[in-house]
C-alpha cells in the first residue's frame, strides 16, 4: 500500500478505573491511504463510534499512535497542541443528518469553514462554488438549506468536508437517510472525490446497499479491527 493518509496502532480507548474500567477499542490497528475509500462496519457497541471520535481528535485514546499524513498526532498522548485547528483544516467530517447552517445560504455553509481558517472571503467562495459545480449542485449556489432535496442537502455537506481539501474525511452513516439509488451515488461522489483531492475516507456504515462498493472493509468487533477485501463494486 502507498503511504497512508492514515495510520493508527494499536490504539486503545478505556473508559473508567479500577474494577469499573471498560475497554471500548483494545488495540485497534489501521490504516488507508491517500485517495482510497473504505468501510468500517460492525454491531452497535462494538466500538465504531469511540474509533471515529478517537480519528476525529474528539475523545483522546488511551494508548497507541495515530498519524495523519507524514505528522504524528497521538502516540500516548496528543503530539498536536491545537486540536481544534487540527479539526477544522485537516479532517472532513461528513454525518447521517447534513447539519447545514439553515440561515446561510449553500455557498455560504461551505466557504464558512475556510473563512474560518482566514481565507478571505472572496477566495472562501470561489472554492466553495469550485465544489459545488464538481458536485453537480452549482446551481443550487445561492439556495438555503431548507430548500434543497435531502441528496442535494447531503452533497453541501460533502463539499464543505472537502472545502479546506483535509487529507482525512470521517463520514458517519452518510446513506441512512437515501434511498438505493441516491446512496449509491453519494458513494461514487466520495470515491471521486478521494481519488481528485488524495483525501482517505472512511465510511462508517450498517447500509447493505453500499457495502459492496468498498475495495476494503474493517470490521470491529469487540473492541478489534478486522480487515477484508470488498468486491469494489461502484454502480455507474
Amino acid at each position: 500500500m502507498a503511504q497512508a493518509g492514515v495510520r493508527i496502532n494499536g490504539l486503545l480507548k478505556r473508559y473508567g478505573t479500577g474494577d469499573a474500567a471498560v475497554d471500548a477499542l483494545k488495540g485497534v490497528d489501521m490504516q488507508v491511504a491517500p485517495g482510497e475509500v473504505v468501510g468500517l462496519i460492525g454491531p452497535s457497541g462494538s466500538g465504531k463510534s469511540t474509533l471515529l471520535k478517537c480519528l476525529g481528535a474528539v475523545i483522546e485514546p488511551t494508548a497507541g499512535r495515530m498519524t495523519l499524513g507524514e505528522v504524528v498526532i497521538y502516540d500516548g498522548r496528543w503530539q498536536i497542541r491545537d486540536l481544534r485547528t487540527l479539526r477544522r483544516d485537516k479532517i472532513g467530517f461528513v454525518f447521517q443528518a447534513p447539519y447545514l447552517i439553515p440561515f446561510l445560504d449553500v455557498t455560504d455553509n461551505v466557504a464558512l469553514l475556510p473563512m474560518l481558517a482566514g481565507r478571505p472571503n472572496g477566495e472562501a467562495r470561489h472554492r466553495a462554488r469550485q465544489l459545488l459545480e464538481a458536485l453537480d449542485v452549482g446551481h443550487r449556489a445561492e439556495a438555503m438549506p431548507a430548500q434543497l432535496s435531502g441528496g442535494e442537502q447531503q452533497r453541501v455537506a460533502i463539499a464543505r468536508a472537502l472545502v479546506n481539501r483535509p487529507p482525512l474525511i470521517l463520514a458517519d452513516e452518510p446513506t441512512a437517510p437515501l434511498d438505493s439509488e441516491r446512496a449509491l451515488t453519494v458513494i461514487q461522489i466520495l470515491n471521486q472525490m478521494a481519488a481528485q483531492y488524495e483525501t482517505a475516507v472512511i465510511v462508517v456504515t450498517h447500509d447493505e446497499k453500499i457495502i459492496p462498493t468498498f475495495k476494503r472493509i474493517y470490521h470491529i468487533r469487540d473492541g478489534r479491527t478486522h480487515e477484508q477485501a470488498g468486491e469494489g463494486r461502484i454502480m455507474q
